[in-house]
């Protein structure tokens, strides 16, 4: 084949005269000594080089054309990978709390690949690779670098130390490659509402997963989801309220020896969700330990039966039918006894109690005949009209839906009554409650910024005024009453009220009087409701100096510390009275 070179060094070269031979006989030539035609017309000498010239620069040509031919047709194989590579760098929308704090955002990482037909030692390329990532399989990483592909990953997300530990080894046929590599500032803060991504930079749970689903994927799958054009995704989120929950949780963990624990606040007038995390947690930048069994978003994947906390409705329940009112009384003098069952009390009075004695003393005879006066359809119907026996649609994927009986007897309505016998999530609950404290609108629980008109569109009007006026009374009555259950939770100036519940945990088929699952269910401020506060502890063991382990002694004090510190955050002025107004303008 003809190189450039050579095409050079024969155009180079001078023309030399053409050769004509003389004939062989006295002709007489038809040229003149300077090698014209006779009659003065010239006839050019290199016509034969100049086609040669022609035909070379053609040839040329077509071997470059042939080249781009075989490189347009590459195998499928290597396309796939960049196509691959170019999604992955696609930016992601920032998601920030309802301050604009950054929650999860996208940083510029440098990921290791190799082109294995450019390797000239796929051996010594081994080891001077696993000079600087020891933990890559040597098997492996030789297999990869030997083969005969034009595109390979070997490693994703470089730190800034290995990036450059590599360049210096100069090994040809390696290179990096820059992608979009999501970053989560607050790390374990609000791992269970934002999510977290997988090493493709697709989000797989929480929030992430939802701004996917919504559109985003087909966006990025597309290629338009360009930086410029994305805007931050708001989440109704508290980033304040949020470090504060998760604070109390992770001690209450730890002071009550418990193997998990959790909390919530959600605003009653609009159903977002302000704060809500459980522990054990994980670190979103370090996805792979969202696989532990342990690691669960307890308030909204789990499932629970929520032991006392249920009284609520079922007091609600009976003061909405109009079959029971405030002022009646219940003879809670002996245990009831049903179906080779016995019903009783956890500290009884046995006397006869009046509606808000069965409350605040949380008697489980009082309760269960409230339910009977109800009825079993009607009680079944109330509790799915507040939303306790159905999955919630949210943002969050992670929802749980709740179980109940196949068919409800008798022994079920009393059960359920106080709170055993169904399970629901958390979440579920502290929604059902808001309703109890709004003046009776259900609202769907959304973990996104909505405003209250927003909300009063979306709201079902379950109950009436009256009863949700009734039930801020029990509630508050059970806290600030020294005889109450809740009083752990009356933090002055804020007007707390509450209800407990201590359920006892299903072992090996049969309920445990040592497991308990422990939650405290609170609304401030309880003469106008802003807030719910649901916190629950799974399995606590007694406080250190203490001889009980009860929802009082300890869910309703991390409900009482949320309460305290994140008040003033949640635009809740702490009123003290006259005399605490007094002390406050003697300071």
């Amino acid at each position: 084949m003809m190189h450039f070179k050579d095409l050079s060094k024969l155009m180079a070269r001078p023309f030399t005269k053409l050769a004509t031979r003389a004939p062989a006989g006295p002709a007489v030539s038809r040229y003149d000594r300077f090698g014209r035609r006779k009659g003065g017309v010239d006839v050019p000498k290199n016509h034969g080089r100049f086609a040669l010239a022609i035909g070379l620069f053609a040839a040329v040509y077509l071997v470059i054309g042939a080249r781009l031919v075989e490189w347009g047709v590459e195998p499928v194989q290597s396309a796939a990978y960049f196509r691959s590579a170019n999604q992955i760098m696609s930016a992601r929308p920032q998601i920030v709390d309802r301050n604009g704090r950054v929650l999860a955002t996208d940083i510029t990482t440098f990921s290791l690949f190799a082109e294995p037909r450019r390797i000239i030692d796929a051996d010594e390329a081994s080891e001077l690779l696993l000079s600087v990532l020891p933990d890559l399989d040597p098997k492996w990483l030789f297999k990869r670098l030997s083969g005969d592909q034009g595109f390979v990953w070997l490693r994703r997300e470089l730190t800034p130390s290995q990036k450059q530990a590599i360049l210096d080894l100069g090994i040809p046929g390696v290179g990096f490659r820059p992608e979009k590599t999501r970053f989560y500032p607050g790390r374990s803060t609000a791992a269970y509402i934002v999510g977290h991504v997988n090493v493709d930079n697709q989000g797989t749970a929480g929030i992430e997963k939802w701004i996917d689903d919504d559109g985003f994927k087909a966006l990025q799958t597309s290629g338009l989801a360009t930086e410029a054009d994305l805007k931050p995704v708001k989440l109704a989120m508290d980033l304040r309220v949020q470090h504060i929950v998760r604070d109390e949780v992770a001690q209450a963990m730890e002071r009550y020896q418990a193997l998990a624990a959790g909390g919530v606040v959600l605003d009653v007038e609009t159903g977002e969700v302000v704060a809500m995390t459980s522990a054990p947690d994980y670190d979103p930048n370090i996805p792979s330990q969202a696989l532990d069994k342990n690691r669960l978003n307890r308030m909204s994947a789990g499932l629970y039966e929520m032991g006392s906390t249920f009284k609520t409705f079922t007091t609600a329940m009976a003061l909405d039918s109009g079959k029971v009112k405030i002022t009646d009384s219940f003879d809670a003098s002996r245990p009831i006894r049903i179906g080779g069952f016995t019903i009783n009390d956890f500290h009884g009075k046995r006397r006869v109690l009046s509606v808000p004695e069965i409350f605040i003393y949380s008697s489980n005879i009082g309760t269960a005949q409230e339910a009977e006066k109800v009825g079993i359809p009607a009680h079944k119907a109330f509790l799915t009209k507040l939303g306790l026996l159905s999955r919630w649609q949210t943002e969050l994927p992670e929802m749980a839906t709740p179980t109940q009986p196949k068919e409800w007897k008798l022994i079920n309505s009393i059960t359920i009554s106080f709170g055993h016998g169904v399970s629901t999530t958390p979440l579920n609950t502290a929604v059902a409650a808001a309703a109890l404290m709004n003046g009776g609108r259900l609202i769907p629980p959304t973990f996104l910024p909505r405003t209250k008109a927003e909300a009063d569109a979306l709201a079902t009007q379950v109950v009436d005024q009256r009863t949700s006026d009734e039930m801020r009374y029990l509630f508050r009555l059970n806290v600030a009453d020294d005889r109450g259950s809740g009083n752990y939770a009356n933090i002055p100036g804020y007007m707390v009220g509450g209800k407990t519940g201590t359920a006892n945990k299903v072992v090996n088929g049969r309920y445990s009087n040592t497991a308990k699952f422990n939650a405290f269910l609170a609304a401030f401020p309880i003469d106008h409701p802003r807030y719910i506060v649901l916190t629950v502890v799974d399995e606590p063991k007694p406080e250190k100096g203490k001889y009980y382990a009860t929802a009082g002694m300890n869910a309703a004090v991390m409900a009482g510390n949320i309460v305290r510190r994140s008040a003033t955050f949640l635009g809740v002025r702490p009123e003290f009275g006259e005399e605490g107004k007094s002390l406050l303008v003697s300071y």
